[in-house]
């Protein structure tokens, strides 16, 4: 007599959609009067084509192109989810001249990784978020959450706002940070809210323009073309000649340049689980091992 064995369905990429969408964050993108089009989201593709060293210059030649947008990825293991969201610039730039290329390079991709916990429910319980912002990592846990400090304090509180986590970019350099409430600096900002639609902002004041939500591992999409060297100039680096040769990083390529010799870039993508162990105490129950990771 046999016996049947029972596993669990493997997630599918209409759930993972459904699960990111659910998650995503309130996003509050600060913009400079200088330039305001030069702060709004779009995606690596947003001129119709992948050759990510043309970004800078293609920018400005019709700012409708930029509609919002934000790249997700979804990893499991037994006790969470874990999922990135990208957003992406085609300059990361001042408002000064930069004849060296000191302070301003081509493409900027800088983000959140957010850990939820599956509690029974459809889309569980979010428990704790990292953001990235330069080469620093931040760590937040909403009001009442459990987690703790590890190796990082925690920075602050994540504000929710409608069941979602709220966050903050600056312009121009476009650190991203959890949303502590405030106006913008100088008044001018675009609220981005998932939708199921991109929307290019009307002004750099418009105050509810929609994002939509792209699969990083969606076919021909960012993760199938990391070995495309019109794209990528190394592992998670996206290829670019303006400025700073190469300075933009992908999930996978993400890094905290002091948080400690055994947290190499990219964990936030490749191994979310360690890095959150490392970065939070008071977990509970908290597995390190994956049930699905596709970016290993």
């Amino acid at each position: 007599m046999s016996l049947a064995v029972l596993t669990a369905a493997p997630a599918s990429a209409t759930e993972d959609a459904a699960l990111a969408f659910h998650w995503a964050p309130i996003h509050h993108q600060d913009t400079d009067s200088s330039d305001h089009d030069a702060d709004y989201l779009s995606t690596v593709d947003f001129d119709g084509e992948w050759n990510t060293s043309n970004n800078w210059e293609n920018q400005d030649d019709d700012p409708s192109r930029l509609t919002g947008a934000a790249y997700y990825s979804v990893v499991e293991t037994s006790t969470h989810w874990f999922i990135t969201y990208s957003f992406y610039h085609p300059r990361d730039w001042v408002d000064f001249p930069d004849p060296f290329g000191q302070f301003t390079h081509e493409n900027d991709m800088e983000g959140l990784l957010a850990t939820v916990r599956k509690d029974g429910t459809a889309f569980g319980r979010l428990e704790a978020v990292i953001t990235v912002a330069h080469k620093h990592f931040y760590s937040y846990v909403p009001e009442g959450g459990t987690f703790t400090g590890g190796r990082e304090n925690v920075d602050g509180t994540l504000l929710v706002r409608d069941q979602r986590p709220t966050t903050r970019q600056e312009a121009k350099g476009h650190g991203l940070y959890a949303w502590n409430g405030a106006e913008f600096p100088g008044g001018d900002g675009v609220v981005y809210v998932p939708s199921t639609t991109g929307e290019a902002p009307s002004s750099g004041n418009d105050r509810s323009v929609g994002y939509r939500l792209v699969d990083t591992f969606a076919p021909g999409g960012l993760w199938a073309r990391r070995d495309d060297s019109a794209t990528f100039a190394g592992r998670g680096t996206l290829r670019g000649d303006n400025g700073k040769d190469n300075a933009a990083h992908t999930a996978w390529g993400w890094d905290d340049t002091d948080d400690g010799d055994d947290l190499p870039r990219g964990l936030a993508a490749t191994d979310p689980a360690y890095l959150v162990s490392v970065y939070f105490g008071n977990r509970g129950a908290f597995s390190l091992d994956y049930t699905r990771n596709a970016f290993r």
